[in-house]
């Protein structure tokens, strides 16, 4: 029992609740803990779920990659020294109306020059490769050096195309060095190929088509070139195959990961 003041100012002190209201109290304050004591359950489930419903992102290492990933009679396209404003967007449109994605291995330069481009390479939804400010031979570089380069080209990409993620790098005309450990540091992972057709070498779309047609094997990593010259006759063999090999029975696919 409490007391409380009455009219004169003087303490009074003040009833007792009847069972009735002691009943009543008792039935509001049980349903209260019930309601918290729900809300926390939903809470830990909705934090457990959230716990585990993303996997862990893999981690790059120094293995090169040259392979598929799901291998067999599958292919991965992957696309070096751009962005390209001849030869680029056409591409694009190509593996658009083939619902293909590809990797594009980029310079940090080009990046900087043609962001409209990046910006609709991410937006297709295809892959990003760090391949150097401006091809940049990295074979005799020390890890510090190679590490600038590659950072200084990330940045390039990225601020065309901020937060996008870049999980591959690609030494330009195959030169490693250390670089591999250095691209899995920055949490990238070395991409190498099992067919390059050559097509920074005069040639014609049949020439390249043919070599695509004899030079691929199941799983393969295929190098072919969107930047660093007219890269029209390129354009118009990928045109040609992705049908062809589909109608044999491949799948465009992406390179590994770990």
């Amino acid at each position: 029992m409490s007391d409380t003041l009455d009219g004169t100012g003087a303490l009074s002190p003040t009833p007792p609740l009847s069972p009735r209201r002691l009943r009543r109290t008792g039935r509001t304050g049980w349903r209260g803990l019930r309601l918290v004591t729900l809300l926390a359950a939903a809470l830990c489930l909705v934090t457990a779920g959230a716990a585990t419903a993303a996997p862990a992102a893999p981690t790059a290492t120094p293995q090169i990659v040259d392979s598929t990933r799901s291998g067999g009679y599958s292919v991965a396209l992957t696309f070096d020294d751009g962005p390209n404003p001849a030869d680029t967007p056409r591409l694009l449109e190509i593996l658009r109306q083939n619902n293909v994605t590809a990797v594009f291995c980029l310079w940090g330069t080009y990046a900087q020059q043609y962001p409209y481009i990046v910006q609709q390479i991410v937006a297709d939804g295809h892959v990003l490769c760090n391949h150097t400010m401006a091809h940049e031979d990295l074979g005799y570089w020390s890890p510090d050096q190679i590490r600038q380069n590659l950072e200084q080209t990330n940045a390039a990409i990225q601020s065309a195309v901020p937060g996008a993620e870049i999980p591959y790098f690609r030494a330009p005309n195959g030169n490693w060095g250390q670089s591999p450990q250095v691209a899995a540091d920055l949490g990238m992972q070395p991409l190498g190929w099992r067919l390059a057709i050559n097509d920074w070498e005069p040639a014609t779309s049949d020439q390249l088509l043919d070599r695509l047609r004899q030079g691929v094997t199941p799983g393969a990593v295929v190098l072919l070139h969107d930047g660093g010259g007219d890269r029209s006759a390129t354009v118009d063999a990928v045109s040609r195959y992705i049908p062809e090999i589909r109608s044999q029975g491949w799948t465009l696919d992406l390179p590994a990961l770990p």
